[in-house]
């Protein structure tokens, strides 16, 4: 069950009691932390719908209004426990600097329009990520991203999450670097030609199958993170250097969900990224850099 409600509602923390009630203004009725108070919706629906029955004649009539009745009551609880689940999830990554207050109601009750639908404890969190992040930041996450998940399913979910193991940073940018789809590194996390595609496909990433992408307009020297590591690359030029990327590109709706993604840093990939670099003669070897 849910930790919270609005009967509760003075033991949360003051982002999470400004974000619950901003979502109870925007949506209404519709969304109500009380689950007695559906619950008593659903059942009055049904009683309704009993008395109207019990004027027909025809009893297969009857039973099928009934039988309808009840599967209102239970999809409306279903919907229900799901926002609140996703809401629950969502606290715990408020920050006190959240402004829920400047969120959308639009964006609000499109967001609750999709994830009402979602039971899945995995898939919950994502969109609580979502939640939790546009709270803290209104604005992070587009209208068009929130209706690709909506669409997403489980499998493409951890296939995209694996990729996500992949990202390094530069500056505020998530770069994936993906050299080799053929190369064990990727195929073991299940990354290989058809699961780029796949991920393509539904509008998380750019493939690049002829050739690949570059980062341009690069200085001199600049540095790479790959989690909590670092490594500096130079140039051969001093400025306007351009360095390969690999085959994957994030779309913005990608870009928005890998910061969101709960990716895991791969154990020896920081050597193999390093170990190219370092043949193409951006960075020292291993042999010189005993730190690394």
């Amino acid at each position: 069950m849910p930790g919270f409600s609005l009967i509760n509602a003075s033991g949360l923390s003051k982002p999470a009691d400004t974000l619950v009630t901003k979502i109870y203004n925007a949506i209404g009725r519709h969304f109500d932390p009380r689950q007695e108070v559906r619950m008593a919706e659903a059942a009055a629906q049904v009683d309704r719908i009993r008395r109207v029955g019990a004027a027909e004649t025809d009893i297969e009539i009857v039973e099928l209004k009934e039988r309808a009745a009840y599967r209102f009551a239970n999809e409306e609880m279903t919907k229900q426990l799901n926002m609140e689940d996703v809401i629950d999830k969502a606290l715990p990554g408020l920050s006190e600097n959240s402004n829920p207050d400047a969120m959308e109601n639009d964006w609000i009750l499109n967001f609750f329009d999709k994830c009402r639908m979602v039971s899945d404890d995995d898939m919950q969190r994502i969109w609580a990520g979502i939640l939790a992040g546009e709270a803290n930041n209104p604005g992070t996450f587009s209208r068009r991203t929130v209706n690709l998940v909506a669409d997403l399913d489980k499998r493409h979910a951890e296939l995209f999450k694996c990729l996500c193991s992949f990202v390094w940073t530069i500056g505020d940018e998530l770069q994936p670097l993906v050299f080799d789809t053929q190369d064990e590194i990727y195929n073991r996390h299940g990354i290989n030609f058809s699961s780029l595609g796949d991920l393509e496909a539904i509008g998380l990433i750019h493939f690049g199958t002829v050739g690949g992408f570059q980062i341009l307009h690069l200085p001199k020297r600049f540095p790479f993170f790959y989690g909590n590591r670092r490594v500096d690359l130079t140039m051969p030029n001093d400025s306007e250097n351009k360095l390969s990327t690999g085959r994957v590109l994030l779309t913005r709706a990608g870009d928005e969900l890998a910061r969101i993604s709960g990716a895991v840093v791969i154990e020896d990939f920081f050597e193999y990224v390093y170990d190219r670099w370092a043949n193409d003669s951006l960075v020292p070897s291993r042999e010189l850099s005993p730190e690394v």
